[in-house]
């Protein structure tokens, strides 16, 4: 239930996690100078939007694809390692014949291992929250391999939909033909 967990991360110090507004935030807010009104008005907007995400992750919930490590591996790194960081028998045997050293051979997976335990690590946090690491990291490679052209088009759209000309990659005033 991604999009409840993000409402409820977003509204954790004022609400509880049925949507109720907790008695500390009110007393703040009262000892703040806000009405009782304003106050039940504001913890009855939020409680509505707390149960129409809630009523959206039950009837449509987002989808949430699974990303793994293995599936940001390079392709010389998916010939060279198993998913789960190990290096692949017939590439030690390989390397061995070469002459790479048994040790490097032990550092490159001791790496590996790290690098998909620090991946995995971090896509549980995340998910624990509502965030979905991996389709935002799947977003981010993608994004950053789209060409020149692709980026100046979706920078005119974010101008169009309102975005702040800081955030775009793109300085207003570069060409558009180079």
């Amino acid at each position: 239930m991604s999009r409840i967990k993000r409402w409820i991360n977003m509204h954790k110090k004022e609400f509880n996690a049925n949507g109720t507004l907790k008695d500390e935030a009110r007393q703040q807010m009262l000892s703040e100078g806000m009405n009782e009104g304003a106050i039940d008005s504001y913890a009855r907007r939020c409680k509505a939007q707390y149960d129409e995400w809630k009523l959206l992750d039950e009837t449509y919930p987002e989808p949430w694809p699974i990303y793994t490590a293995y599936d940001f591996f390079t392709p010389t790194e998916k010939q060279q390692f198993n998913p789960d960081g190990s290096l692949r028998a017939e590439y030690v045997e390989s390397e061995l014949r070469k002459g790479t050293s048994q040790n490097w051979l032990e550092e490159m997976e001791r790496r590996k291992k790290i690098d998909v335990d620090n991946y995995n690590r971090v896509s549980e946090r995340e998910a624990a929250i509502g965030i979905n690491f991996g389709q935002q990291e799947m977003n981010r490679l993608r994004a950053s391999n789209r060409t020149y052209i692709q980026r100046r088009q979706q920078m005119e759209v974010d101008l169009r939909n309102g975005e702040e000309p800081s955030s775009l990659p793109f300085d207003l005033d570069t060409p558009p033909y180079i």
